[in-house]
């Protein structure tokens, strides 16, 4: 491998198996991956990548290590095991959604380590990671962002320097919470139409014409409200509990009163309660007109 770049990919779920297979096809690297499920290993090794056994065996192979993990608690510990390895990376490319100040604590200790830390987490549905399609915004210096770029590039067809670390995290954390509160008002309009007479599809093809345009009203709204389908192997309400959760601690942080997120918040967990935690987070229209 030592004619080439080697990569290193942890995480192969849902989001990261497609984005690494990119990565695979795409760069002008060698990549090695690791996942406790084998057969997310398995499928990253037929499109070409080299299985490691654990976190440390990618630690030791690889200079850059790209992770997509759940949350920052797994962030946490991944980084703790490749930074302790006997060889380490000299880079960590987070592409999970996690905290934000604890990503630039994590960025200090790991500087220490004399490991840097960029955080790019990644924004957009599941087609656009397996068309490498995504929005990823990065937080980095000038000099890493470059570095990176061509990589990130395989992946996204956005990649947005935000600035410093924990910045890229700031903006998928805001991306994700005006969605949200965007799925709120689509939920609550949808109701009030269908209540005074209105078809519900022709409201949101009406709307799509107007001011009140967005690609949640008109991909992700018109897809699951209008048919009241809302599948589980989407991005489930828990998911979007735990990301907006994000944005009000970061809100909390500045000491900003966000009540819209608030209640958009307080909407996601009674549609949770309601047995509605693994389906698809729009399912919140059902608390909306009284389903739930």
């Amino acid at each position: 491998m030592a004619d080439k770049p080697v990569l290193g990919f942890i995480g192969l779920g849902v989001m990261g198996s497609r984005m690494c297979a990119n990565l695979i096809r795409r760069s002008d690297a060698n990549v090695v991956v690791y996942d406790p499920v084998a057969e997310a290993a398995d499928a990253a090794a037929v499109l070409g990548a080299r299985k490691c056994g654990d976190a440390a065996e990618v630690a030791r192979i690889a200079e850059i290590v790209f992770l997509s993990l759940p949350s920052i608690r797994e962030v946490e510990t991944v980084c703790a095991d490749l930074a302790g390895a006997p060889d380490r990376p000299r880079i960590i490319v987070d592409m999970s959604t996690s905290d934000v100040g604890r990503t630039r604590a994590l960025a200090a200790r790991l500087k220490d380590r004399g490991v840097a830390l960029v955080d790019a987490p990644v924004a957009r549905l599941r087609q656009a990671a397996e068309d490498g399609t995504l929005l990823i915004t990065v937080g980095a210096d000038e000099p890493l962002f470059a570095e990176l770029k061509p990589f990130l590039s395989c992946m996204g067809s956005d990649v947005v320097h935000a600035g410093g670390t924990g910045n890229g995290q700031v903006m998928k954390i805001l991306n994700n919470m005006v969605l949200f509160l965007n799925m709120n008002a689509l939920a609550e309009a949808l109701t009030i139409g269908r209540a005074a007479g209105v078809d519900g599809a022709l409201l949101f093809e009406t709307l799509a014409l107007g001011s009140a345009d967005s690609f949640a009203l008109r991909r992700t709204a018109t897809a699951t409200m209008i048919p009241d389908e809302f599948p589980v192997r989407a991005f489930p309400t828990n998911y979007a509990i735990k990301d907006l959760a994000l944005a009000l601690q970061l809100a909390r942080d500045e000491g900003i009163d966000v009540p819209a997120a608030s209640q958009t918040m307080d909407l996601l967990e009674r549609t949770r309660d309601a047995g509605y935690g693994e389906n698809y987070y729009p399912a919140m229209i059902k608390l909306v007109d009284g389903r739930g």
